[in-house]
């Protein structure tokens, strides 16, 4: 899905190709560090084409955000914006569009998590997502429903 160029940008849908990219941005991120795991670019291509759907935002042909939303279980696997390049409203569209897509999966409920005090945190929250608890990891869990 593409929504509109502007000033070289570009929303699409990602790519097995874009893994690479995808990871780059992922380990830039300055929170929400990978600490506990170790992904690998398979995963995005696992993420991206058999358990869900990603979108990545290209800026002047250079990937600078990606989300990943999984319609097994209704989870937004990832949401990450290349630091330098936030504040632009890339993840508010690449949220939109993978919430859109995840609804006409079916899903009534989406969930998250993220760590606590963190600009994502925010973001979400911003975003209509309700703080529903914790996880054992000691991150927020947020949800999501359906307006109908």
């Amino acid at each position: 899905m593409n929504a509109g160029p502007t000033r070289g940008q570009l929303i699409r849908q990602a790519r097995p190709s874009d893994a690479a990219a995808m990871h780059r941005v992922r380990m830039s991120v300055r929170e929400n560090i990978l600490v506990s795991m170790r992904l690998t670019e398979r995963d995005y291509v696992v993420a991206i084409e058999e358990t869900g759907r990603g979108w990545v935002v290209e800026e002047d042909g250079t990937i600078v955000a990606f989300a990943v939303g999984d319609t097994t279980d209704g989870s937004i696997w990832a949401l990450f914006v290349e630091p330098g390049h936030e504040g632009k409203g890339y993840g508010r569209q690449l949220h939109d569009v993978m919430i859109a897509w995840l609804w006409e999966q079916g899903h009534d409920r989406l969930w998250l998590s993220t760590e606590p005090d963190t600009r994502a945190a925010r973001f979400y929250e911003a975003a209509g997502w309700r703080r529903v608890g914790m996880t054992s990891r000691g991150e927020i869990r947020f949800e999501l429903e359906r307006r109908v």
